[in-house]
């Protein structure tokens, strides 16, 4: 079944409550490869540790999202032909340890790549405190839906990949260890497919293992980019987009290059040290150096 450009850019998603606590912010930080040592990092003490905890901003990219309404046959999407094609986040303000959340997602555009070919779907997610109301981050977020195409949609957008520096060395590099068992913890933050632990599932889909999820790997970059730009201070952060490249086995190293730009502002990719592959591109993030970190 083609899909109906219209149905689906008004396609119902109901707005999600979220109830989060301190022990969800500090599986999500060890989910994303936090604290791997012993004594725990100084710089990885404040994710993990209840006394002046500090959530992740990446973190805000899983809170109140929807049930799977992409697998509605309704909706005329395939599941199976689904990827993860883009992320993005603006952090309108610092996400406390604990709280409530309220999301509602909307569809914002789907592109016709044409017959045979993929269609690309944008998605947003504005994030409000459910005590005040005020708003506390724009999630964004791009699925590839291979196949798709031909369905008489808008050929182009007008948004393009964050261009990247050429023959230029980054400005500053950070590796990070995953563990083996990365995905395993990982899902415990809401995000249960099955290819990320099931051997039959993920040898179906054409990978010998199953793979680390995106945005497990786009929390190790946050953690990256904490580190180098925000003096660790992740209220700091203001700004993170990626495009997904490749996947990620659990325990392979991380390496996220950076680029500083103009301002407070910079570019990063990160690839897998063991295979020499890059796993996220044309990385684009925003921080304020100035702005004290709060809980």
């Amino acid at each position: 079944m083609p899909l109906d450009y219209e149905k689906l850019m008004r396609w119902p998603i109901n707005e999600v409550r979220q109830r989060y606590d301190e022990r969800d912010t500090m599986l999500y930080a060890i989910g994303v490869g936090a604290a791997m040592d012993n004594p725990v990092a100084p710089e990885d003490l404040q994710f993990v540790y209840e006394k002046e905890l500090n959530a992740l901003p990446s973190m805000l990219a899983v809170l109140a999202a929807p049930p799977f309404w992409m697998a509605d046959p309704a909706t005329g999407i395939d599941p199976n032909m689904m990827l993860h094609g883009e992320q993005c986040l603006t952090v309108h303000r610092p996400l406390p340890a604990a709280g409530t959340l309220i999301g509602q997602d909307r569809v914002e555009e789907i592109i016709d790549k044409g017959a045979g070919k993929a269609a690309l779907m944008y998605v947003s997610r504005s994030l409000r405190d459910a005590s005040s109301g005020e708003q506390v981050a724009t999630v964004g977020y791009a699925v590839v839906l291979r196949g798709h195409g031909g369905f008489g949609g808008p050929d182009s957008s007008s948004r393009q990949p964050h261009p990247m520096p050429v023959n230029a060395p980054p400005d500053h590099v950070v590796e990070l260890a995953t563990r083996p068992e990365q995905a395993v913890i990982y899902r415990l933050s809401g995000d249960d497919n099955p290819l990320h632990i099931d051997p039959r599932i993920a040898a179906r889909a054409g990978f010998e293992k199953p793979i680390l999820h995106g945005l497990a790997s786009y929390g190790v970059a946050a953690r990256a980019l904490i580190r180098a730009l925000c003096g660790n201070a992740p209220a700091r952060l203001r700004r993170l987009d990626v495009r997904f490249a490749s996947p990620v086995y659990p325990g392979e190293t991380l390496r996220t290059e950076i680029w500083r730009g103009d301002g407070h502002d910079a570019s990063f990719r990160v690839s897998v040290v063991e295979r020499d592959i890059v796993v996220l591109n044309n990385g684009y993030v925003e921080f304020d150096p100035d702005k004290p970190s709060e809980n």
